[in-house]
């Protein structure tokens, strides 16, 4: 385990990455399960708990970017896995909805401290460049270990479902001892004490400079504007697919085993295709190019419309399966390169982690907003029709990366 051991912030990058999914996908492949057979929520519980997250995320994504601008992005990503790791704790803990809302409180908020800081902090450390690499990589690492974690998490499930949220909430405050010990932090420029004058004033003035470069800046723009589409159309269908799959299926009689068997099963599928593409995207160019991505993000984009409307449609378990995996990889690509879109275009590097943060804010806001809808639209008619809106409401991504992608070559 020496390797371990290094404090090289490219590899120290790299072990988060695999680290991070490792647990998340522990936590995750039976995470949906449990809230559906254990805790037993209705379609619009289960909305609401997605809410309640990302409003989490709303409100404090961009104090928590701009404290790790002007503090540490070291000390941001620590806090906030020691949170994540607690909110976990108390929904494997306490099966009942209040505390799953707790939950997402103290996760949601936990996310936002790691949320761009870990961008931030790499770039900062190994040069614009080089993070563009180590983005790519990294989401590599993270499916392998989504790959190793499925495997266990289905065997942990087995035994009691709610098992591997409980370690796997243990494991995330592990990871942020782990980075006090070997994630060294160089290269972070905060502001000198004689230009600071309060915490307040500071994040007014990394807002007043994102507002200011938002107006000046098309693509900036546009790529806040596609994370809020973005927002809109995906917590509807990450907290309704499992339902819908099951009734359409007629699989919701089966034990919990077969259950956890079943769920695993599918999510072990979309991590190993998602490991092939990103390793063969790792061995192209595509990053390297803002219009290559461009136009891959459109055709991921294309892809995930349609096949929102192919899931939604289907009434066998083949297509639904299908349907399902085409969306979940080709979102698993365009992860990263949002990530090296974003990066390749903030114009100082001091505002890195708000910028990123922003993002992640105005994803939360197409969240809160379409959440809600997705799930009463679930509720009084179908989820079928819910789902089909959800890719109704995505449609318009298409229309901007084009917009884009002819700017660019003007």
């Amino acid at each position: 385990m020496t390797i371990m051991k290094t404090k090289n912030p490219y590899q120290v990058y790299i072990y988060t990455c695999f680290l991070s999914q490792l647990f998340f996908t522990f936590i995750f492949t039976v995470n949906l399960l449990y809230q559906v057979k254990i805790v037993m929520l209705d379609p619009l519980q289960l909305v609401l708990v997605g809410t309640v997250l990302e409003l989490s995320v709303f409100l404090f994504e961009i104090p928590t970017g701009v404290i790790s601008d002007l503090k540490s992005r070291k000390l941001s990503v620590i806090i906030g896995y020691f949170l994540i790791g607690g909110g976990f704790l108390i929904e494997g803990l306490f099966p009942y909805f209040t505390t799953v809302l707790l939950a997402q409180v103290a996760w949601g908020i936990g996310y936002t401290f790691t949320s761009g800081s870990l961008q931030a902090w790499i770039a900062d450390e190994v040069g614009e460049e080089r993070a563009s690499l180590a983005f790519i990589r990294g989401a590599k690492a993270g499916n392998l270990g989504q790959v190793i974690a499925i495997p266990l998490s289905i065997l942990t499930g087995l035994y009691m479902i709610n098992l591997p949220i409980i370690i796997g909430g243990l494991c995330m405050v592990g990871l942020a001892v782990y980075l006090i010990l070997f994630m060294k932090e160089e290269n972070f420029k905060p502001l000198d004490k004689t230009e600071r004058t309060s915490t307040w004033e500071s994040m007014k003035g990394s807002m007043g400079k994102i507002i200011f470069h938002s107006r000046t800046s098309f693509i900036i723009r546009m790529l806040f504007l596609i994370a809020l589409f973005v927002g809109f159309y995906s917590e509807g269908f990450d907290r309704l697919w499992m339902s819908h799959f099951f009734d359409v299926s007629n699989l919701v009689a089966l034990t919990d085993e077969k259950l956890v068997l079943l769920t695993g099963g599918i999510q072990f599928m979309v991590v190993l295709i998602s490991f092939v593409v990103l390793h063969l995207m790792n061995r192209g160019s595509i990053h390297l190019n803002l219009k290559h991505i461009y136009a891959v993000l459109f055709t991921c984009s294309l892809f995930i419309i349609a096949s929102l409307i192919g899931f939604a449609l289907s009434t066998y378990a083949i297509g639904l399966l299908v349907f399902y995996i085409i969306i979940q990889v080709t979102r698993k690509v365009m992860y990263p390169l949002e990530d090296i879109w974003l990066n390749k275009v903030i114009p100082e590097s001091s505002t890195r982690a708000t910028f990123f943060s922003v993002k992640g804010q105005v994803d939360a806001i197409g969240q809160i907003g379409g959440g809600p809808v997705i799930g009463y639209v679930a509720t009084n008619f179908t989820i079928k029709t819910a789902i089909v809106v959800s890719a109704i409401l995505l449609t318009p991504v298409l229309f901007l990366y084009n917009i884009i992608l002819k700017k660019h070559q003007s």
